[in-house]
């Protein structure tokens, strides 16, 4: 019998530790119906309370605010690619190349190399500067205007190229003449 004291007192315990009623007793739940009223009236209130509306105003700014950070996160990227670039020269990679050089093929090889890496860092000077002409253009509000014919730039073409100066018509123009330049220059 002390045994099962012992047992219904350590259960008694652990209950009281965890809040709990003991095993053996039966949870009677109690509702009050001022608990029903005070919840239907949260709900009504929360029903009531109109959803906020943005300005067309706030929108555009908001807008503005997502492709500033865009084209600041592009050029961050692309400075992290061409700095990259530079520690490979700093490092001497290209040494190493150098070094190993033992014919002709060998330096047309080391020659062809540093071309691309200076074309690409060429590349990455001319994407910064048209990100900081983007940038410039969107404080001054004429971002997302094409400068050929000063129509709208699509928001898709921006998406994919956010610094892009030209709707996809006028690109397409000037990428066409280009070709007929190059073309003509051959002849």
């Amino acid at each position: 019998m002390s045994q099962k004291k012992t047992t219904k007192e350590k259960a008694k315990k652990a209950a009281i530790k965890t809040k709990t009623k003991p095993a053996g007793k039966k949870k009677v739940s109690v509702k009050s119906s001022t608990h029903k009223k005070t919840s239907a009236k949260k709900k009504a209130i929360h029903k009531e309370k109109p959803a906020r509306r943005l300005s067309p105003k706030k929108i555009e700014e908001e807008r503005k605010e997502a492709l500033r950070k865009e084209l600041i996160k592009k050029r961050e990227e692309i400075v992290k690619e061409a700095k990259e670039e530079i520690s490979k020269y700093i490092k001497g990679e290209t040494k190493q190349l150098v070094d190993t050089a033992l014919d002709n093929g060998d330096w047309s090889v080391i020659d062809l190399s540093e071309d691309i890496s200076l074309k690409q860092l060429n590349t990455h000077r001319e994407n910064l500067q048209k990100i900081d002409e983007a940038l410039r253009k969107l404080k001054e509000g004429t971002y997302g205007i094409c400068e050929d014919c000063g129509e709208e730039i699509s928001a898709e073409r921006l998406k994919v190229l956010p610094f892009a100066i030209y709707c996809i018509d006028c690109q397409e123009k000037r990428e066409q003449l280009e070709e007929l330049e190059r073309k003509e220059g051959l002849s």
